[in-house]
């Protein structure tokens, strides 16, 4: 194919990002050759029901209701998968496209996060690309940071705010002082929830972007199994305002690094100092910050979510094929990625733990004698108000190691003082 050969795209799928990525390439055509040295077309479309109102115009593009059928015609050169699902139509569809010599665009990240080693595979085997910038961070270009502007650098640690619903949450928790299921309800009548929102509120959305992010970051084969998931349901009014009495902010966190034990993975509620970056970030913005030996620190903050800063996302990696640049699925060939040992919350920190007490002589100190019997030392300790014959109770931790405070609070549990269970979440400082 020569490079004044127009590329030709099939996209399957037609909810807000496919949408959005037909209105980039009706409405900025000239821009978009300009760019690339060469037209990008839409030759054919995908969808389940072809007579919706789209609010853009599908004349002149085939129309096949079978995305398979569609990742196999011949006048198609490049394959956008928009459909979603780590099973199905979309798995099935990204297979075929690989096997008939497509490249292949996707804004999957549960596809990448299941079966992204697999996939990688098949298509450097097949002298094929898979590009992903659109399922990682919205419209933030986090995967060709890593990629490419900080190939130079070994990075030390990756670590974000991915998912704008939770972000919201916390935010708007803290702001109106309601708690998180009146929230939670809210973000289900704007639209902001999956249709299982377990995978935002439970970190799984989040935690595939993260198993995505640790794979370009070390040069490991992905293992979304391997991360530490916890979500933002136990989170309660009360900790946002503890959080914030001490300077603190709660966020649903992302970190992942490698250690001396093996690759740590993890999403979690954390609390971030207020004054960091990741503290100052608001409703539904995306954040991710990259450590690296030459660079130190690199934050990078915008829409994590929305048709134009997802169709942007899936259009540079358009245009990045359209100018003739392969880079491998993750960073070096498939068949070099590692595989890294899990290592589950390896480096010690400080933590918050919040525990309701019951109304008895000597609970506090109970609590105390157990955290020390583990071998954690309290940096500060406070009791608020009685509540119902319950006393909140406050602790922050000098550093310890996470299992440590595990076994420490399976030993609280089983005490007669402890009316409500223990709230334990990382302090993690940037």
């Amino acid at each position: 194919m020569s490079q004044q050969t127009p590329l030709r795209l099939g996209i399957a799928g037609l909810g807000t990002v496919g949408t959005g990525v037909v209105k980039i390439v009706r409405q900025q055509a000239a821009l978009l050759a300009a760019r690339a040295g060469r037209e990008v077309v839409i030759t054919a479309v995908s969808a389940r029901d072809q007579s919706r109102d789209r609010g853009v115009s599908l004349g002149g593009y085939a129309w096949e209701t079978d995305p398979v059928a569609l990742a196999q015609r011949d006048d198609v050169d490049l394959f956008v998968e928009l459909i979603g699902g780590d099973e199905g139509p979309a798995k099935d569809a990204v297979e075929a496209a690989l096997a008939a010599g497509k490249d292949v665009v996707t804004a999957n990240k549960a596809l990448l996060a299941h079966h992204g080693q697999a996939l990688a595979e098949t298509a450097e085997n097949a002298g094929k690309v898979i590009r992903y910038e659109a399922a990682v961070a919205g419209g933030i270009p986090v995967i060709k940071s890593l990629l490419e502007g900080l190939a130079g650098n070994e990075i030390t640690r990756v670590m974000g705010v991915m998912n704008g619903t939770c972000n919201y949450i916390l935010t708007n928790m803290e702001k109106s002082g309601r708690g998180y299921n009146a929230l939670f309800d809210e973000c289900a009548e704007l639209g902001y929830l999956e249709a299982d929102p377990n995978l935002d509120v439970g970190g799984i959305d989040a935690g595939h972007k993260l198993s995505l992010l640790a794979s370009v970051a070390f040069g490991t084969q992905v293992d979304f199994d391997a991360v530490e998931l916890e979500g933002i349901q136990r989170i309660e009014l009360q900790d946002i305002k503890h959080a914030a009495d001490m300077g603190f902010k709660i966020k649903l966190l992302g970190v992942t690094q490698m250690t001396g034990r093996g690759l740590e993975q993890r999403m979690t509620p954390c609390l971030v100092p207020v004054t960091s970056p990741l503290g100052q970030l608001d409703g539904g913005t995306n954040m991710v910050v990259i450590e690296g030996n030459q660079v130190e620190q690199v934050v990078l903050r915008g829409p994590g979510a929305g048709m134009g800063p997802t169709a942007s996302a899936v259009m540079g990696d358009v245009m990045d094929i359209a100018r003739g640049i392969r880079i491998p699925t993750f960073g070096v060939p498939a068949d070099q990625l590692s595989k890294a040992t899990p290592a589950l919350a390896s480096t010690p920190a400080p933590f918050y733990l919040r525990v309701g007490l019951k109304d008895k002589p000597g609970a506090m100190a109970k609590i105390a004698t157990i955290l020390g019997e583990a071998g954690i030392s309290i940096d500060r300790m406070r009791q608020y108000g009685h509540e119902d014959e319950t006393a909140p109770v406050l602790i922050v931790t000098h550093k310890c190691m996470r299992q440590a405070l595990n076994e420490a609070i399976d030993a609280i549990n089983k005490t007669e003082v402890v009316a409500t269970p223990p709230v334990a979440l990382r302090i993690e400082h940037l």
